[in-house]
């Protein structure tokens, strides 16, 4: 597994690979709508200039991305992707890890994912990552968490 920065030209791959992670996702609360599954290229693209994204390269296919910026001393973490034939292999946990290891300066971390998606949560958790506030995005209730140093 090879986690490097994405460039533009890896845009399409990635933003397939959102729509098919995240399907799961608006599955669970039944919410078609989210910005994952309806961001377009462009607006992936335009991305590029404004956060850091990372891709995960496994046998020369991009298999997970994620995407962080710097925002008043916090991260703000998104997009954690994994290809679904290769979830519980630790990719995740490598994106994260590379995430947070971007800004080591950075005196907390920040996130969030949907209520109903106790994987996500418990996985969070499990790295440090704890509640601070929800919020409801069309028909998902967020769950936003920090991990502070």
């Amino acid at each position: 597994m090879e986690i490097t920065k994405a460039v533009v030209t890896d845009a399409e791959t990635i933003l397939a690979l959102q729509k098919r992670a995240y399907h799961s996702e608006a599955e669970l609360n039944n919410d078609f709508s989210i910005l994952p599954l309806i961001q377009t290229i462009e607006q992936l693209r335009a991305e590029f200039s404004a956060k850091e994204i990372l891709k995960v390269i496994i046998d020369d296919e991009i298999v997970g991305s994620g995407q962080a910026t710097l925002e008043n001393g916090s991260v703000r973490i998104g997009r954690i992707i994994v290809h679904p034939d290769f979830w519980g292999r630790g990719i995740g946990s490598g994106i994260l890890l590379a995430l947070e290891s971007l800004f080591p300066a950075a005196a907390r971390y920040e996130l969030f994912t949907g209520s109903k998606s106790h994987k996500n949560l418990a996985f969070y958790k499990s790295r440090g990552y704890k509640n601070f506030k929800t919020a409801i995005s069309g028909k998902t209730e967020l769950v936003y968490l920090e991990k502070c140093k």
